[in-house]
């Protein structure tokens, strides 16, 4: 499963493709935009940062293989017959552990490809939960929001591993943890802006509902009758 936008075949020389990676960053940043809807600077510090991944990951991707570059004396060291400018030397995963099948074909490949079907099925099914929940003033605990507090972050979160197990890069495992700490702090004043405004009927729903990581069995959550929101309190979607 690639769901990159090219059509460049795996031996051959694929990089300086720009045209690619502005596509690519183009269409995965509209997307993320459309069911992140940044709303306050802080929430556009989190959205950028999320683009800085999209940009480091398809920039070396299909444009300039910065980490391969810079590691080339040590791969060149370790794998002599490794030609660093085909598409295939990309999937770094892959040449550590010697794979020597379709890169496609891969544990790690297919595990990223997983991971990303999940991420995006997940972002699919919690963006309308959420987005009835704030026409409502009401708290979001049906669907993915039934196993989790936060199913829209742990969605990005799971989408970001999936890229770093199918193409990692120096900028993108050094981004990947600023952008989970982010995640969480942002999940955490969402978090204290519901308790203001629905009460203990929030406190409620996180008693039994994990912000992140679902439990393993039936649905935690449940359907909670949500008095409306005090006016003048601070928005209460969460992610």
């Amino acid at each position: 499963m690639n769901l990159m936008v090219s059509s460049i075949p795996v031996h051959d020389p694929a990089y300086g493709l720009w045209s690619v990676v502005l596509l690519n960053v183009a269409l995965f940043t509209v997307f993320a935009y459309g069911f992140f809807l940044p709303r306050t600077r802080h929430d556009w510090r989190v959205f950028g940062s999320f683009a800085a991944f999209l940009v480091a990951l398809f920039a070396e991707m299909y444009g300039f293989p910065l980490t391969i570059y810079l590691s080339s004396a040590w791969l060149g060291r370790r794998f002599p017959a490794l030609d660093p400018l085909t598409h295939e030397s990309g999937h770094l995963w892959n040449v550590l552990i010697g794979w020597r099948g379709d890169p496609h074909l891969s544990p790690f490949h297919l595990s990223s490809a997983v991971l990303l079907a999940v991420g995006f099925v997940v972002l699919a099914r919690a963006w309308p939960v959420l987005h009835e929940s704030q026409r409502n003033g009401t708290i979001a605990t049906t669907g993915p929001y039934s196993r989790v507090r936060h199913p829209q972050y742990l969605a990005f979160l799971l989408i970001m591993l999936g890229f770093l197990l199918q193409w990692p890069t120096i900028p993108t495992l050094v981004l990947f943890p600023v952008l989970a700490v982010m995640y969480v702090r942002l999940a955490r004043r969402e978090e204290r802006d519901a308790r203001a405004r629905f009460g203990n009927a929030y406190a409620d729903y996180a008693a039994v509902t994990p912000a992140f990581l679902p439990r393993l069995g039936r649905d935690s959550g449940r359907r909670f009758n949500v008095p409306p929101a005090t006016p003048g309190v601070g928005d209460a979607s969460h992610g």
